[in-house]
């Protein structure tokens, strides 16, 4: 008799609950994907430098409109909490104190890829469109591009743009404020 092999997927909950108790211990950087407990990689300096010059630029152009979470917990469903680089959330005067803002709260995903982008092109972005975040960027330092996908549908997204050095991008939430591609790549690789 063949049997079939079965993954124990955990829940939100249970990703906590291996945290309290030593588990998961802190030192090491994890998510919650599709069930699974992902060790995240350690970043490098490019990608710290990416994430430190993407907040200094964004946060003076979305102030008021939208709160910055960087590098925090996304709950999105029972079986997925990423930690995106950036999460644009509706703003609340608690700061989402009682709880992990939701996909409904959320404005914009923004991950920076400088190892990752087929982790997070073919997974995570699969995982943001299947839970409706309604739009999610991948700055791609290697292929020096932005990558934006908007209009979640049935686990993907109906609209993906490329855009390069030169081009410029609104937010779907925030239609009149333009970015330049260039301020979030950053300086151009020698």
């Amino acid at each position: 008799m063949q049997t079939e092999a079965t993954k124990k997927l955990f829940t939100v909950d249970e990703y906590y609950k291996m945290a309290e108790i030593g588990i998961l211990p802190d030192h090491i950087r994890t998510e919650l994907i599709n069930g699974e407990i992902i060790e995240m990689s350690a970043m490098g300096a490019r990608h710290a430098s990416s994430v430190s010059r993407i907040t200094e630029f964004l946060v003076p152009l979305l102030k008021g409109r939208a709160q910055l979470r960087p590098q925090l917990p996304l709950r999105l469903n029972d079986y997925n909490e990423p930690m995106p680089d950036f999460c644009f959330v509706r703003p609340r005067l608690d700061f989402y104190g009682r709880k992990h803002p939701g996909a409904g709260d959320t404005l914009l995903a923004i991950e920076v890829s400088d190892t990752s982008l087929r982790y997070d092109r073919d997974v995570k972005a699969g995982v943001y469109a299947s839970t409706r975040v309604q739009e999610f960027w991948i700055v791609d330092l290697t292929g020096d591009v932005l990558l934006v996908f908007r209009e979640p549908s049935k686990g993907a997204y109906k609209s993906s743009l490329e855009l390069h050095r030169g081009e410029s991008v609104s937010l779907l939430a925030f239609p009149e404020i333009n970015i330049e591609v260039a301020e979030l790549l950053g300086p151009a690789a020698e």
